[in-house]
């Protein structure tokens, strides 16, 4: 039983790898960067630029959502964070659905 409070207590004592704060400007630009990616790889999709786009949204908007919880980011905090990358996704998702 010793062991296994010394292990819990060891693992919640650890320091993360990966600050658990990052800058606001640094999930913009995460933003901007993965949307020009994103446009440019939907211009090259077979299915036709708004289907592919939007697919490809949602499967960043997954991807955001996946690593907020994985990374224990808090949802309304004072910073940008996953969750809010993964909302703005989910809009343009909606957007590019609605148009096409």
């Amino acid at each position: 039983m010793r062991t296994v409070r010394r292990m819990i207590r060891a693992i919640t004592t650890q320091s993360r790898a990966i600050p658990p704060q990052i800058n606001s400007r640094q999930v913009l630009f995460r933003i901007v960067l993965r949307l020009v990616l994103l446009t440019t790889l939907a211009a090259f999709g077979s299915q036709g630029f708004g289907k592919t786009f939007a697919a490809l949204l949602a499967l960043s908007a997954v991807f955001c959502t996946v690593t907020g919880v994985m990374r224990r980011e808090a949802i309304f905090g004072p910073a940008l964070t996953h969750w809010d990358e993964a909302a703005v996704y989910a809009i343009f998702v909606h957007i590019a659905r609605t148009l096409v």
